[in-house]
């Protein structure tokens, strides 16, 4: 397969696979004689893996873990475990902070008396404090 046929079939860009190539998520490609990157099936197999890891958001540095890993199919699931376990608590602590967010938002919103921007909690809220003789702008 040549690039673009590669990118269409896994969803990435041409110059996201360049990139997973230079930084050895895959090997580089056999080339023909016109200098054209010809991909195969094991280069589907590992970027569709890196794109599926990256989708559920696992760093380069996990992927490149998860791939070494995974290579080995005889080798142990603790470590891969180890590293989902610990994504996992990072989207936890994400969907925490999250939910504070919302809360903080919500809070301004219920407090709106739905009159003029000057009056406005949300905007008073977005605003930089007034510090002395300083005004907003």
């Amino acid at each position: 397969m040549k690039i673009g046929d590669i990118a269409k079939a896994t969803g990435l860009k041409i110059e996201t696979i360049r990139f997973y190539e230079s930084e050895g998520l895959i090997a580089p490609p056999m080339r023909n004689g016109s200098n054209y990157r010809l991909y195969s099936q094991s280069h589907l197999e590992r970027l569709s893996f890196v794109k599926r890891s990256r989708d559920l958001g696992f760093t380069m540095d996990e992927v490149r873990e998860l791939m070494r890993l995974a290579d080995d199919p005889t080798g142990s699931c603790e470590e891969v475990d180890a590293i989902t376990q610990r994504h996992v608590a990072g989207i936890d602590r994400k969907l925490a902070d999250l939910q504070a967010l919302r809360a903080g938002l919500m809070s301004h919103l219920d407090c709106c008396s739905k009159t003029t921007i000057s009056n406005c909690q949300i905007i008073g809220a977005l605003s930089p404090e007034t510090r002395g003789d300083q005004t907003r702008s």
